[in-house]
């Protein structure tokens, strides 16, 4: 349990409270997070964890970016502008492809692992890697069933680094199993909200 860990656990944990929150600021805190879990998990052996940071960093630009153009009020960047609204209902015929790109990334970054290097859990650690990906790429497009795969992920997570002896990070990965169920409840709080004001809005334009 090192102090770069510890240091990794908190701003990792308040990256994920500010996603729940749908604060802006959520996507640089992030971007520091995986800075930091980058080197802790090539240094725990864990490569496909640490080459996921790399791809969690272009995927933090993107939804950033998204999430900016998206956000709603006066000015996008100003004070007044309210929280993006979450995405749900997405039809199932959209979510399939990333699902399935996830499973072929599972089997090709796991037999790359096992095969080229030491890696510790090649197969586990490779879809997790994958998932997590598609599960990042769903935030950034604020699908609510983003929160549904980031806690059958975490699950997972919690028993690898248990096993890897990184109790302090699966301590960290079993708060975001709670961050990410309250992130389920609020961004569905936020769409149902979103969706009665919709509904007024349209009622008040018949009369």
């Amino acid at each position: 349990m090192s102090p770069l860990e510890i240091v990794g656990v908190i701003v990792s944990a308040l990256a994920i409270w500010l996603t729940a929150r749908r604060k802006m600021l959520c996507w640089p805190v992030g971007l520091a997070s995986v800075a930091l879990y980058g080197w802790i998990f090539f240094d725990a052996k864990l490569y496909s964890d640490a080459l996921l940071q790399g791809a969690f960093a272009v995927l933090q630009i993107y939804g950033w970016q998204r999430w900016y153009a998206q956000r709603r009020g006066p000015q996008p960047g100003s004070e007044d502008a309210q929280p993006v609204v979450p995405v749900g209902n997405v039809p199932f015929a959209r979510i399939v492809p990333d699902l399935l790109a996830a499973v072929v990334l599972s089997v090709l970054l796991g037999a790359a692992m096992a095969h080229f290097t030491d890696a510790a859990l090649p197969w586990v650690d490779a879809s997790l890697t994958a998932f997590s990906l598609v599960a990042q790429y769903w935030t950034g497009r604020r699908y609510v069933a983003s929160w549904t795969l980031w806690i059958v992920v975490d699950v997972i997570y919690v028993g690898m680094f248990v096993f890897k002896g990184l109790y302090l990070t699966s301590g960290l990965y079993a708060v975001f199993l709670v961050l990410a169920a309250l992130g389920w409840r609020d961004w569905s709080r936020a769409l149902r909200a979103s969706a009665a004001d919709a509904s007024y809005a349209a009622s008040e334009n018949r009369v």
